[in-house]
């Protein structure tokens, strides 16, 4: 599929079916992660992959948007491997670099045919402290992950868009 097609069709999926998402299929979104470029490559997102329904449940505790999916990825960055912009303003880069690698596992799951949404609505200490979370491991997002339910479709909003002139300047802004 053309990569603008694929941005097109792709929507958060609020609604999943009781199908398990196949291994190979896993490997695939985390293959995508490994891949998914960051700042001066040092690569500082850690993954936490749930599948089973104990952890799947515990999940509950930290957030009420799992909409019961079979897969769910939590991502972090490792802080203390993080690049931090230290000769200007010492900007952390671990966010920017777990929000890269999560779009990308997001468009993955979209070629792949399965729904997703990006969950950012979580109580980090509750997350932390559920999961066992070292200290240097920062909670970014929650990608609830599994094949669409029949009734799951874009929201009323998705088709909203602003112009290309409402947001880019050339030369100038």
């Amino acid at each position: 599929m053309d990569f603008l097609e694929l941005a097109k069709e792709r929507y958060s999926c609020r609604s999943f079916s009781e199908k398990v998402v196949e291994k190979e299929k896993i490997d695939k979104i985390l293959e995508t992660a490994r891949l998914a470029p960051t700042a001066c490559n040092y690569q500082p997102q850690r993954l936490l992959v749930l599948s089973s329904d104990e952890q799947l449940q515990k999940l509950n505790n930290c957030t009420q948007y799992g909409w019961n999916a079979k897969l769910v990825i939590i991502i972090f960055y490792d802080k203390e491997v993080s690049y931090k912009r230290d000769k200007y303003d010492n900007k952390e880069f671990g966010e920017i670099d777990a929000s890269i690698v999560t779009t990308h596992m997001l468009l993955e799951v979209q070629s792949l045919g399965l729904g997703t949404t990006w969950v950012g609505s979580f109580d980090p200490e509750k997350l932390i402290k559920t999961y066992d979370i070292p200290s240097n491991l920062v909670p970014v997002a929650i990608l609830p992950i599994g094949y669409p339910s029949q009734d799951a479709h874009p929201s009323k909003l998705h088709e909203q868009r602003n112009e290309i002139s409402d947001f880019v300047y050339f030369e100038n802004i």
